[in-house]
């Protein structure tokens, strides 16, 4: 599996863990010993893997939860760090995301989540395309 592969299954876990509303998923796929930040949309900046996690349980955990569905990603490979950026499918809406993953003991893990609305629309009839990894190093 190459490096960009790993990143991909790692990004699509944190999909899965999100849309299964799987605290202990999401917990493990967080970095333990890079720093940690996140910004939910329409959210202040998070900081610290506690205040990180802690928005998560409440997400997770709360009958208000959004469906979720990843599309259109792509990866950057820098090194020991990855940057996926992605849309996410909702309800009400599309979101722009990018998920930021460092190598810790062998595996990738998400160091920032950032997610925020997609005001320009594609348009009626363009086709999500599937887009190779690309490799910044």
């Amino acid at each position: 599996m190459t490096d960009a592969d790993a990143v991909l299954a790692a990004n699509l876990e944190f999909y899965r863990a999100f849309a299964t509303r799987d605290v202990a998923a999401m917990e493990e796929l967080w970095a333990r010993a890079a720093p940690v930040a996140c910004v939910h949309p329409g959210w202040p900046a998070l900081a610290g893997r506690d205040e990180v996690m802690q928005s998560w349980v409440g997400i997770l955990n709360s009958p208000d939860a959004p469906r979720i569905a990843c599309y259109d990603e792509r990866v950057f490979l820098y090194g020991d760090c990855a940057l996926v950026v992605c849309e996410e499918e909702l309800e009400g809406g599309t979101l722009v995301a990018s998920n930021f993953f460092v190598r810790e003991d062998g595996a990738w893990r998400i160091a920032h989540h950032q997610a925020s609305q997609l005001v320009a629309r594609r348009r009626p009839g363009q086709e999500r395309t599937a887009r190779r990894p690309s490799r910044l190093n």
